[in-house]
């Protein structure tokens, strides 16, 4: 485990690791390593954050192997947002530079493929593939993502990530004073109502059955002049994930443009959980201030760690998930 102290007394920026010049090498994939299945870390995600560790491990002159599924949670969102120098740019195109810039790194290596199984071994860690390969690490770093889990709704999964929405920040601007709705009950339809009412004043609260919400809050959403509609929804009319109108069970429906959810999840990859991480009350995994998890030598970064999803947040966790591997690493070395 990292030692705060002394990363910090030993004057080694978190965020960008050590930055020694290196030769930018021609692309590396997994055909170029041969027998050679030994790494100093194994990064399972390959998105954001996971290239993010993988690049500050490359300029830390660490060998790393990055195994990824190519089956990110926004694949079909059209525009990412509030993420400096890439507004407005498409997903992938961030993710293809991304990727180009890291394996310029030649200690970097990506492999296309689903990590199945995980274990502790005498001097680290053994993944192995879907196919049967296996890798070994003196680390783990895992920036897997989580698996969204879509309500039973005609039409909403071609719409998840272009007009059905997560994120204000991430989408509000462009839907901003349109009739918009949310998707949620309870709690969290509440404070969800809250949070959106900034991007417009005009919003339909779908239940999709009993709203679940005290007599105090629907007092409260009365005086906000939100709209509760709690019939159970049956399918929602959409062009290629544009909506059009919601409609109901009852063959009622109500023209719509954007509708809000958070939903719930569960994580991407098994194999942290079967090592021993700890996971949150919300099913997060359980990570310190370097990114560090409960088990000594694994890290995690970026979905699978906070409900903040963000593009940013996940190059950020990713930065620091992968300077503090290399810190960790250099302190063992002097022991």
């Amino acid at each position: 485990m990292v030692n705060r102290r002394k990363f910090i007394k030993q004057g080694l920026n978190v965020a960008t690791a050590i930055t020694l010049p290196l030769p930018l090498s021609v692309f590396k994939t997994i055909n170029d390593m041969r027998e050679d299945r030994n790494f100093d870390v194994i990064i399972v995600g390959g998105s954001y954050s996971g290239l993010s560790a993988a690049m500050a491990l490359g300029r830390s002159l660490r060998k790393v192997l990055i195994i990824d599924g190519g089956n990110p949670c926004n694949k079909q969102t059209p525009h990412s947002h509030n993420f400096l120098t890439q507004d407005g740019e498409k997903p992938f195109a961030i993710f293809e530079k991304a990727k180009k810039q890291v394996l310029e790194y030649p200690m970097v290596q990506f492999l296309t493929a689903t990590a199945q199984r995980g274990v502790k071994t005498k001097n680290g860690f053994e993944i192995t593939t879907q196919s049967g390969t296996s890798f070994r690490a003196k680390k783990l770093i895992f920036a897997t993502g989580i698996k969204d889990i879509l309500p039973k709704i005609d039409g909403f999964a071609e719409c998840w990530g272009i007009s059905a929405i997560h994120c204000p920040y991430c989408h509000g601007y462009e839907v901003q004073k349109l009739k918009t709705g949310i998707l949620a009950k309870g709690d969290t339809a509440y404070e969800m109502v809250k949070l959106i009412s900034n991007w417009t004043n005009e919003l339909i609260l779908f239940t999709n059955g009993q709203s679940e919400l005290t007599s105090e809050q629907l007092n409260s959403l009365k005086k906000r002049s939100v709209s509760i509609v709690e019939k159970p929804l049956s399918s929602i009319q959409h062009s290629k994930g544009y909506m059009e109108k919601l409609r109901f069970k009852d063959g009622s429906s109500i023209p719509l443009k954007a509708m809000y959810s958070r939903l719930p999840f569960k994580q991407h990859s098994n194999i942290p959980k079967e090592l021993g991480c700890e996971l949150n009350d919300q099913g997060f995994i359980t990570v310190e201030l370097f990114q560090n998890t409960s088990v000594p030598g694994v890290y995690a970064c970026g979905d699978n760690t906070t409900f903040i999803r963000a593009v940013a947040q996940a190059v950020y966790a990713g930065n620091v998930a992968g300077a503090s591997v290399n810190m960790e690493m250099i302190q063992e070395a002097e022991n």
